[in-house]
């Protein structure tokens, strides 16, 4: 039984693929951030780097006269896949 259970164990470790192309980076979610906004962009790895809770912080024209929330929602759809491997985000925006 114990030799079944350690084979499985092997083949499934086999069959699992790393790949760091997924990780999440300050500079790769910097990059995204810079497609969508102008202005002064600052990304922080929160999670120790492990790559799972960050803080944006965001100084742009493009939020001109728009509430907080809707800044934060604009943050939001612009890191919409990258959020979804996220412990959590921490979003600070202002205006220009």
């Amino acid at each position: 039984m114990f030799r079944q259970l350690f084979r499985n164990s092997l083949k499934l470790r086999n069959n699992l693929k790393f790949s760091t192309e997924n990780l999440l980076t300050e500079e790769k979610l910097s990059e995204i951030l810079k497609n969508h906004f102008k202005g002064e962009i600052k990304v922080v790895d929160i999670s120790g780097g492990c790559g799972s809770l960050f803080e944006v912080h965001i100084k742009s024209r493009d939020f001109k006269g728009l509430s907080l929330v809707k800044q934060h929602q604009m943050v939001n759809k612009a890191l919409k896949e990258e959020v979804k491997q996220m412990h959590g985000i921490r979003i600070f925006t202002q205006t220009e």
